[in-house]
């Protein structure tokens, strides 16, 4: 029963969306441009540089679109956990606690914008750039790694979405805190993470496991050695770091949840 109930929400909400063409195309373009703004960054850089970490400007350019769909992906499932504190804080949640519905689900599907589509397209486009651009000897198992890459990267952002907005159990406004973690992390994987500090690079790219969404994919298609020395085949590893990423997540998740006490109201 459940499993007909979330599509049937999920196009309720798209279907809404798209009766207002007009706004729907002007908060498409919006995405793009602001999917853009990290691009003119990077373009602005290499007019400077010849290279960024070992790494040329295409070569930076395919890191930062892999990380810009799979960020783009996540924010359009998992971006309504941006919403908990208000559940939280104005009783909405014990009315989910109260629905024969999973938990999580529910608030995944409350607010799908059909506008973030416009993040990604804005992400393929220069993913479809970069590729054409850089050299790499092209085979099965890269092809497929190419195509795996924004999907593990989008539920590795999801599963950082889901710990990090749990904070908000504890701490009612503790938006700021998982928007500098989530939002952080997309800027943090949009570039080589050896241009990082070591505590900052151990922090956002292994505890926060932000390296594999778009760095090390990118070094095995590549076929290029890590700066920091870790062998060539933690290249491939982004799906089952992915696997762990969400089992975490979905253990804090219900951790938090069991310690929830309701607001009272």
């Amino acid at each position: 029963m459940a499993e007909t109930i979330y599509p049937r929400l999920i196009g309720a909400r798209l279907k809404s969306q798209m009766s207002y063409r007009a706004s729907f195309a002007m908060d498409f373009v919006t995405q793009v441009l602001a999917q853009g703004y990290e691009l003119i960054v990077i373009l602005i850089l290499f007019t400077r540089i010849d290279a960024l970490g070992g790494f040329s400007k295409n070569e930076v350019l395919l890191m930062y679109a892999f990380a810009g769909a799979a960020f783009g992906v996540a924010d359009l499932f998992a971006g309504q956990l941006d919403n908990l504190p208000t559940y939280i804080r104005t009783g909405s949640f014990d009315v989910l606690l109260m629905r024969p519905l999973r938990l999580l689900p529910q608030i995944m599907c409350s607010d799908i914008r059909l506008r973030r589509i416009g993040r990604i397209s804005g992400a393929l486009a220069v993913m479809i750039y970069a590729l054409t651009h850089v050299d790499i000897a092209w085979s099965p198992a890269k092809v497929l790694l190419t195509v795996l890459t924004p999907l593990a990267g989008a539920v590795i952002y999801s599963a950082v979405w889901v710990v990090a907005c749990s904070i908000c159990f504890w701490i009612v406004e503790g938006r700021e805190f998982a928007n500098a973690v989530t939002y952080g992390s997309n800027t943090f994987t949009s570039y080589p993470i050896n241009v990082y500090s070591r505590p900052l690079r151990w922090l956002m790219a292994f505890v926060v496991p932000g390296a594999f969404v778009a760095y090390y994919p990118s070094l095995a298609l590549l076929g290029k050695q890590d700066p920091i020395g870790l062998p060539g085949w933690v290249g491939w590893t982004s799906p089952l770091v992915a696997a762990l990423a969400a089992g975490v997540a979905a253990l804090v998740w219900r951790f938090a949840v069991r310690h929830y006490r309701g607001t009272g109201s």
